[in-house]
């Protein structure tokens, strides 16, 4: 299994948006501050504000949501996926592009984090 930790503005929120739009699953939450969620073989750990994850590092610059690491979800009809998100008020980075392995597009949470939304050729 692999374990990715994002960190996010708002752990409620975030949990909504990877259930209701990406098919993960609620795991374990403690508090407001952490969940654990998953998707088959992947665990995404969603670090609030308030984690020891968000802690200054020596240098004093915080971790912050955002940038442009990021896991791929695959699905079989990313038009219809996407058509949904939008609908439901999800922002993109971009259009759905093509290219020789597939169709993708980056969606974010509500954290600003990317998510690689992908079709295989």
């Amino acid at each position: 299994m692999a374990t990715i930790r994002y960190m996010v503005k708002d752990v409620e929120e975030s949990i909504k948006f990877y259930v209701d739009h990406l098919g993960f699953s609620l795991v374990d939450q403690m508090g407001p501050a952490f969940a654990i969620i998953e998707k088959g073989d992947l665990e995404l750990w969603l670090s609030g504000p308030q984690t020891s994850a968000a802690r200054p590092m020596p240098d004093g610059s915080t971790p912050q949501p955002g940038g442009w690491n990021r896991f791929v979800v695959e699905v079989d009809d990313i038009e219809t996926l996407v058509s949904d998100m939008k609908k439901a008020g999800i922002s993109f980075r971009n259009k759905i592009i093509t290219g020789p392995g597939g169709k993708q597009i980056l969606a974010e949470d509500p954290s600003g984090n990317p998510i690689e939304i992908f079709q295989s050729a």
